[in-house]
């Protein structure tokens, strides 16, 4: 489905929301159910975003891209 552009494995926790940012580096914020969790930058790579692409955190925990159908 998507490409894998990251070489930095992150690891996930449960209860937070793992997300790449505006700014390229990833982001976690905790979930609605996560009381105690707080906002972070998390790894040191920095993505290049280009426009038209959907940027995520995998499962295993590379970040990868998709292209947007409508973009």
């Amino acid at each position: 489905m998507g490409k894998k552009i990251g070489s930095e494995r992150i690891s996930r926790e449960d209860g937070y929301l793992y997300f790449v940012g505006k700014d390229g580096y990833v982001w976690r914020v905790p979930m609605k159910h996560n009381k105690r969790g707080s906002k972070k930058r998390i790894g040191s790579e920095k993505i290049s975003k280009e426009r038209g692409f959907l940027y995520y955190v995998g499962s295993d925990g590379f970040v990868y891209k998709a292209k947007m159908k409508n973009a």
